[in-house]
């Protein structure tokens, strides 16, 4: 399966991806809000996993559309999908990122 998938909207083909690959997924004017619904939130108010993904130009790669976290954390570039779901399940494990090799 190729890592590159062409479409109008990236945050559009990112939930495409994701809800086909298990994750809950709500296209929002705020972003794309992604869910694992196999993880227990962080508090009362946030039942499962979750984080807002939204897609904007980053200045310090010429201006290329990425896909950032609700922290601001840059993910990777549009193009890559898929790699920006693995970074996204990673993200949702509910596991920390030296408890999954990074």
């Amino acid at each position: 399966m190729a890592n590159v998938m062409p479409q109008t909207n990236p945050l559009a083909a990112l939930g495409a991806y994701m809800g086909a690959h298990g994750l809950a997924v709500d296209l929002t004017a705020r972003g794309l809000k992604v869910t694992n619904l196999q993880v227990s939130g962080c508090c009362d108010e946030v039942s499962h996993a979750a984080d807002m993904i939204t897609c904007r130009k980053r200045s310090d790669d010429g201006g290329r559309q990425w896909f950032f976290s609700s922290s601001g954390k840059p993910i990777t570039e549009v193009e890559r999908v898929a790699n920006a779901a693995l970074i996204i399940r990673g993200n949702l494990s509910g596991h920390s990122p030296a408890e999954r090799g990074r």
